[in-house]
């Protein structure tokens, strides 16, 4: 893995804006980065990435059938007790999933580190799906990379191919995010792209004017019924609003369905550790009451003192629910060596999770997201940040495979 310097596509500003990526600056901040890319080997990906998070997905299944089966572990997630019964339907349904990103720390030598999976609403979709694709079009058409540079992206076909999997040709789909969102509106027309594409009808429609009928079904803001919807609003705030109360009843289809409330938290890194202690991806993970005084016994507790080494060492104290790393807090031998300036989730239950340093080049460091659609890795995008805590101030670049 090296991140070499290339020159940028003259005209590519020109290029965002007519296909509507208008975050490409962010925060009076560069988001979309070309000025260098990251390189790979085959190897690399195939072996490092693509493989294990394929296989990592197939974990976090277990996971969610493990934390259906157990009160104990619900509670543990902080999933709203009058709705854990919504979460446990939507699995035993066998609710479809559509997608879901896996944050990597990965310098293409040692195994690639879990560090979270943003299984229910994970954005940088677009950019990752089309936007780096085009990006490698046009510099091998300009002589840049060499022939036969490749990159690892099948994500927009296999979100087509999904969407034929799941739904019959003609049906219509609803997507919504909050308004006034560029990056969200982006991620949800990336996937209403490939909705049409697959043959099926998207319809837009901002969170805050869906409506509810008087029979209890949702509506949109041309009062059609909404069968199936896409929300990029995370289930941890859906399941505390008032029309959760709504759902079980209105006969709609979510997307992704409610058991991803289990993969989107913090909270699935300690119960894979458990399951799966060991696994060269993973890291020793723990609810942060099974550190505290001695633990809670048992098994946690024999778990705890296996990893105090690593643990001392290093470790990531994180909330259950926090997102843009907020709230977050690195330890290195007992003392903070960087937390997070955004204390939205402070009040949250934690976890308490070992330190994997994120690789620096030039200043910077950089977090692999590998992309599950249904239930297979297909790409990869990069994030890169100054501060050890991928943040939203940090910045997207592409990445090419070398031969």
């Amino acid at each position: 893995m090296q991140k070499i310097t290339l020159p940028e596509r003259a005209h590519w500003r020109a290029h965002a804006q007519d296909v509507g990526f208008t975050f490409a600056d962010m925060h009076g901040e560069p988001y979309w980065d070309e000025s260098s890319a990251y390189a790979f080997t085959l190897d690399q990906i195939e072996d490092g990435l693509e493989d294990p998070s394929t296989a990592l997905h197939a974990m976090c299944r277990e996971a969610v059938a493990e934390i259906i089966a157990s009160e104990s572990l619900m509670e543990r997630l902080a999933i709203p007790e009058a709705h854990r019964d919504l979460v446990a339907e939507s699995w035993k349904r066998g609710d479809p999933e559509i997608y879901g990103r896996f944050d990597f720390a990965y310098d293409g030598q040692g195994p690639a580190k879990l560090l979270e999976y943003n299984a229910d609403t994970p954005t940088s979709l677009y950019e990752s799906a089309a936007f780096q694709w085009q990006w490698l079009e046009d510099q091998l058409d300009a002589g840049v990379l060499p022939e036969g540079t490749d990159q690892f992206n099948g994500i927009h076909d296999a979100l087509v191919a999904r969407f034929s999997e799941i739904f019959e040709k003609g049906s219509d789909l609803h997507f919504t995010a909050v308004a006034g969102n560029p990056e969200d509106y982006g991620t949800v027309e990336a996937l209403g792209w490939a909705a049409r594409e697959a043959g099926l009808g998207a319809h837009y429609c901002d969170l805050d004017k869906i409506a509810l009928s008087k029979d209890g079904q949702f509506l949109d803001d041309e009062d059609r019924r909404i069968a199936v919807l896409f929300k990029l609003y995370p289930w941890e705030d859906l399941l505390r609003d008032d029309y959760s109360d709504r759902i079980a009843g209105s006969g709609c289809l979510f997307l992704e369905p409610a058991w991803k409330a289990l993969l989107s938290n913090k909270g699935l890194l300690p119960v894979l550790w458990h399951m799966f202690e060991g696994h060269p991806n993973l890291l020793p993970a723990f609810f942060e009451a099974d550190t505290v005084d001695g633990g809670t016994g048992g098994a946690a507790s024999a778990a705890v003192a296996r990893a105090e080494a690593q643990l001392t060492a290093g470790h990531v104290r994180k909330p259950l629910l926090s997102r843009e790393g907020a709230s977050v807090s690195i330890f290195k031998s007992g003392e903070v060596i960087e937390q997070s300036k955004n204390t939205a989730y402070a009040e949250h239950p934690r976890i308490i999770q070992a330190y994997a340093s994120l690789p620096q080049f030039d200043g910077f460091r950089p977090v692999v997201g590998a992309w599950i659609v249904g239930q297979v890795c297909t790409g990869i995008g990069i994030r890169e940040d100054r501060s050890r805590i991928t943040q939203d101030l940090s910045r997207f670049k592409p990445h090419y495979i070398v031969s």
